[in-house]
């Protein structure tokens, strides 16, 4: 079992920068791939983000392409996501997950992952 807890939203200027990090639980951490999505008011959840186990790749919608970046530290069981250059339309509830699966496309097509936090809220002003 992998609980995860994001934290770091909050309500920013567009323009503006946030930095959200999820805290996974248990020791097997550093065997899952980790990933961001997000799911706006009155929209479907959609991928954001995704890093390997190890760290070495990473993988983005064209959306955030650019001005977002994935990472993680597996010493300590969190994966970040920077958020620079936020837009109104970045205003979403953000969600970490866990999965065992490697590939980035079923991350970007497939939301039926193993593991999700509970969410973090993000809120980009005009």
């Amino acid at each position: 079992q992998v609980q995860l807890v994001e934290s770091g939203g909050g309500l920013v200027q567009a323009g503006g920068s946030l930095r959200l990090s999820c805290a996974a639980s248990g020791r097997t951490f550093s065997t899952y791939t980790m990933g961001w999505f997000r799911q706006a008011p009155g929209k479907e959840r959609e991928f954001v983000a995704a890093i390997s186990s190890s760290g070495s790749s990473t993988y983005y919608a064209d959306s955030v392409k650019g001005r977002f970046t994935i990472s993680r530290d597996n010493a300590k069981n969190t994966v970040y996501l920077q958020m620079n250059s936020l837009k109104p339309e970045d205003t979403a509830v953000y969600y970490c997950a866990a999965d065992s699966q490697s590939n980035f496309w079923y991350w970007e097509n497939n939301y039926a992952m193993n593991y999700w936090g509970k969410g973090a809220l993000v809120t980009v002003s005009s």
